[in-house]
């Protein structure tokens, strides 16, 4: 079944008009400029923004499909194969929130954040030569965000950061 653009558009907008109006019922922290209420606020008047672009069709000429014309005497590339379980890869996202929750406290963040880097990009087709140094590096950049700009505390587990 495939719903028009106006109705998934529309559901984008009414969900981010309520993530931002949740966000903005939150109250500030006293002293400091960002508050908990920023957060919901941004992501909440974006997707509301991108549900408003779905419904007017901005960028929809950008989504017409290739035409592919093969060269003299040659066929055109067949998709690549794609196995029984293929379709199960929409359960991943699922499957790693869980399994954050899961080994967090035991292997801290930047085991577990190392991991689901790692097999996320390989299910989305990712090489292993980017897949390792993305799973090496990224948990590290994400730290810093989370643990220094935003002082959210994260799990320090058997390699905890040196900041």
């Amino acid at each position: 079944m495939r719903l028009p653009d106006s109705v998934t558009g529309s559901f984008l907008v009414v969900l981010g008009t309520a993530a931002a109006y949740g966000g903005w019922l939150l109250p500030p922290v006293p002293g400091q400029p960002v508050g908990p209420n920023v957060f919901p606020l941004v992501i909440g008047i974006g997707l509301a923004l991108c549900g408003l672009a779905i419904v007017f069709g901005i960028g929809h000429t950008f989504e017409e499909e290739e035409v592919l014309i093969p060269l003299d005497g040659q066929t055109a590339a067949a998709p690549p194969p794609q196995g029984k379980l293929y379709g199960l890869r929409a359960l991943l996202p699922p499957a790693l929130l869980l399994f954050y929750v899961v080994a967090a406290d035991r292997l801290g963040f930047i085991i577990t954040a190392a991991i689901m880097v790692y097999v996320t990009s390989t299910a989305l087709g990712a090489k292993w030569k980017l897949a390792l140094p993305l799973a090496a590096l990224a948990p590290f950049a994400i730290h810093l965000i989370f643990g220094k700009l935003l002082r959210v505390p994260l799990p320090a587990g058997l390699l905890p950061t040196p900041w």
